[in-house]
């Protein structure tokens, strides 16, 4: 993991074209404005883990459902 320090107003660039920015320090937060291309998808970490979660449990199926809906289909 790489660690910087920076102050409110200063940023950091990742890649070519994603810039964060150091909006506000309130105690233990911190507002960050963040200046991306709209087809990168942006997430806080606590909703990217749930979308995850949610894709992955969608895949799963149950066999026995599957050949009960084969079964009624024929």
């Amino acid at each position: 993991m790489l660690v910087l320090s920076r102050k409110v107003g200063e940023s950091i660039i990742i890649g070519d074209n994603v810039e964060i920015k150091i909006l506000k320090v309130e105690g233990s937060s911190v507002k960050l404005g963040i200046v991306a291309p709209a087809d990168v998808k942006i997430y806080r970490e606590e909703v990217y883990k749930k979308v995850a979660e949610q894709n992955k449990s969608s895949t799963l199926f149950d066999a026995g459902q599957v050949s009960d809906i084969i079964k009624r289909v024929k």
